[in-house]
């Protein structure tokens, strides 16, 4: 019987840890007006029409940077590899999409985190 009682004792030992609890939710609201989420802080970019004009930049500095025409012959040497009729807009996606958001200059990310930062600094109740 003890033996039986070590195994128990062995196997219990060898779980790992659980999991910490989850924090409390917040009910702060000073706090909630300091955190935005992600949703409000959608909303205010597009209720203000910034959402747009980031956007237009986005474009704008891709094109710049050459980035946009390096997505195009992608999309146009895999096409070419599968042949033209077994493409679909989705393989595209599949397959370009992990390419095109790893080779977005930091430089870019960076203007417009900025622009975002100051947005929401302006918008600061």
């Amino acid at each position: 019987m003890s033996h039986s009682h070590e195994l128990v004792i062995k196997s219990s030992m060898s779980r790992p840890p659980p999991p910490p609890p989850p924090p409390p939710p917040t009910t702060n609201k000073d706090q909630q007006r300091q955190n935005p989420s992600l949703q409000e802080i959608n909303i205010k970019l597009i209720q203000s029409g910034e959402k747009e004009r980031l956007k237009e930049l986005l474009r704008e500095r891709l094109l710049e940077c050459g980035w946009i025409d390096e997505m195009k012959a992608l999309c146009r040497a895999f096409t070419r590899k599968k042949g033209r009729n077994n493409v679909t807009v989705d393989d595209l996606v599949h397959v370009i999409s992990p390419k095109g958001r790893s080779s977005i200059p930091d430089s870019v990310k960076a203007e417009l985190l900025q622009r975002i930062r100051a947005f929401l600094a302006s918008t600061a109740d």
